[in-house]
């Protein structure tokens, strides 16, 4: 693996907390707008720049675009993003409770990406993609960073355990309740030699910001006749933890009715695949089980298992779709039915409880996916069912943006 130390834009530390914001893909316009009032240095006014224009402009008008390039400019003319005196590395640590999470971030090299040494375990979907290259390349900037992870390395960890010990450059605890906390490793030499021990990288989350990069790397480069392979604009940002670092959250679900069944009919075809227990935890305790709520209780669901399935069809995820969600409840395509819904595991099984019990189907509650499963379908370059994985906590946008 390839990184790279960045001379990029960082905000001054009384601004941090202010300019740093949460995925673009994590909130609606609504939230967006909400989470940015009265906060007019948020990064949210460049990556989801439609809530600075009327309500009813299209998110993919070339406005908005425009705006977004406004924006940046303006918070650089303000000093919200000033640029670093030199090329650097930084450690950012996440702490949500008692769970902590410390990655480095740097630049990946889109060779590297097309290559499969930064593999993937996820479909894009092209109007999300399209999105992102036109916002990248409007800008001339990543300010979305990559979260990857890498299997532990007793070099990098080495580094990163000796670095946490210095006085950081930003410290802040978020109105999500996360705290944020970065090092600056000025040059970076030592860590990018360090790095070379790293056969490759995982994407956990972002993977269109991914995708989006390379593809602006390739129109960079047919319109570049003096193209040499050493611009900017051939690294993207990423933020690299250790695989035993990541906490995986599961991906919950709930379907609004029963495909023309009554609920006993649907409780009888589930027994007899699934086994059925009453009482059942909210929350399942290993992999295999699934919590189902129906009709103000819980039940728990074995899944069955095949040792001779390949990596994704022994997911608990597939083996829910295959065996309950398309035969019983006729959900044939997660990605295009409007009968099912996803929740992320940060809500956690009290979301579900409260829309069954509001609006009636059946809800279900997953062990997460693990770390291991995830590296080990990604390296057989096979593609994991959508919505199997809710990473947390989520990187902040704007604590450091690469520019090209």
């Amino acid at each position: 693996m390839r990184i790279r130390a960045f001379q990029g834009l960082v905000p001054p530390p009384a601004l941090a907390p202010e300019v740093a914001c949460v995925p673009y893909d994590v909130v609606n316009a609504t939230e967006a707008a909400a989470l940015a009032a009265g906060r007019p240095h948020s990064l949210l006014h460049v990556d989801r720049a439609e809530i600075d224009l009327p309500a009813n402009t299209d998110p993919y008008a070339d406005v908005v675009y425009a705006k977004a390039r406004e924006n940046f400019l303006k918070l650089q003319r303000e000093g919200a993003l000033v640029r670093e005196a030199g090329p650097s590395i930084y450690v950012y640590q996440q702490q949500m409770g008692g769970h902590r999470q410390r990655g480095l971030v740097a630049l990946c090299h889109v060779e590297d990406y097309d290559a499969d040494l930064i593999k993937k375990h996820e479909k894009t979907r092209p109007d999300k993609e399209d999105d992102r290259t036109r916002l990248i390349d409007t800008l001339g900037a990543n300010t979305g960073p990559i979260l990857t992870a890498y299997r532990d390395e007793a070099a990098v960890t080495a580094l990163v355990d000796a670095k946490v010990k210095e006085t950081p450059v930003h410290d802040f605890t978020a109105p999500d309740g996360i705290r944020h906390t970065l090092w600056r490793v000025a040059g970076g030499a030592e860590w990018v030699k360090a790095f070379e021990r790293v056969p490759h990288v995982y994407i956990a989350d972002g993977h269109h910001r991914a995708a989006s990069a390379a593809r602006v790397a390739r129109l960079r480069r047919a319109r570049n006749a003096q193209h040499t392979g050493a611009e900017d604009y051939n690294w993207f940002l990423c933020v690299l933890f250790p695989a035993s670092e990541l906490k995986i959250l599961p991906y919950n679900r709930i379907v609004f009715d029963f495909n023309g069944q009554s609920p006993a009919d649907f409780l009888a075809k589930v027994k007899a695949t699934f086994g059925l227990t009453e009482n059942a935890p909210p929350t399942p305790t290993e992999v295999g089980r699934v919590s189902m709520y129906l009709g103000g209780k819980w039940y728990g669901l074995r899944c069955p298992t095949d040792a001779k399935a390949d990596p994704v069809a022994r997911l608990d995820v597939s083996v829910l779709q295959d065996k309950l969600l398309a035969p019983l409840l006729g959900i044939t395509d997660v990605r295009t039915s409007k009968r099912i819904d996803f929740v992320g595991g940060i809500r956690g099984p009290g979301e579900l409880v409260k829309r069954v019990d509001k609006d009636g189907g059946v809800a279900f509650s997953m062990y997460p996916v693990t770390l291991g499963q995830l590296m080990d379908i990604s390296d057989v370059g096979q593609i994991m069912p959508p919505k199997s994985t809710w990473f947390e906590p989520k990187l902040r946008s704007g604590l450091f943006v690469h520019t090209f």
